[in-house]
């Protein structure tokens, strides 16, 4: 069975286009200041613009309050919506409602027992995302190339496609899908150059190394 793959925090031509050139099956653009991939809006417009209809297009928003979602959705076409905050159940299920688009919710682990609100957000959300909980000091609740004990994964089913996240790079992605069996993986930090960068040769390896599985 196929892996997918999503690069997140994509905001430059060169990085989107290494990204669908090197078969991303999902890209990610990310609408939350504090964070350096954080994108203006008509940027992410002419990035999404770019993006073929078979590739999906997910927006990131950590607790966005409706009128951010609106103006994002007014002008930049998304596929998904990617809740990254501390969004109840109800907020993802009336998001998911009222602009007709996917919703995935990550869920921030740092041991099995964190795991207990995946299946009340399963029955509501299209996708999870699976990510490492952020450090004490930490600014931005993802992106942090943080990993975590991937084995309290590994067998585990949803009843959603799911996405593990935190700190995959090209050399250990292949060992993370083995071991956890994820349908699909999803990376940011792991295929930059500086924060915020991404490298078109590590977006490739990367990609190369899920396929590889």
């Amino acid at each position: 069975m196929k892996t997918e793959a999503k690069i997140c925090g994509l905001t430059d031509p060169a990085a989107m286009n290494a990204a669908i050139r090197y078969g991303a099956d999902l890209v990610g653009l990310v609408f939350f200041p504090p964070s350096p991939r954080n994108i203006a809006v008509e940027d992410a417009a002419m990035l999404a613009g770019l993006v073929p209809d078979h590739v999906v297009t997910v927006g990131l928003f950590v607790d966005p309050d409706d009128e951010l979602i609106d103006r994002v959705l007014s002008r930049v076409k998304l596929d998904a919506i990617q809740l990254h905050g501390e969004e109840p159940v109800d907020r993802c299920a009336d998001l998911k409602n009222r602009t007709g688009r996917q919703v995935y919710k990550a869920i921030k682990v740092r041991d099995a027992d964190d795991l207990v609100s995946a299946d009340r957000y399963a029955k509501v959300c299209d996708r999870l995302l699976f990510d490492a909980k952020p450090p004490k000091d930490a600014t931005r609740p993802g992106g942090n190339a943080e990993a975590f004990d991937w084995t309290v994964l590994e067998g585990r089913k949803f009843g959603v496609p799911w996405l593990l996240a935190g700190g995959l790079t090209p050399d250990n992605v292949k060992s993370a899908i083995r071991m956890t069996g994820a349908p699909g993986v999803d990376t940011s930090s792991g295929v930059e150059s500086a924060p915020g960068k991404k490298d078109p040769a590590k977006i490739k390896a990367f990609l190369d190394a899920v396929r590889s599985v």
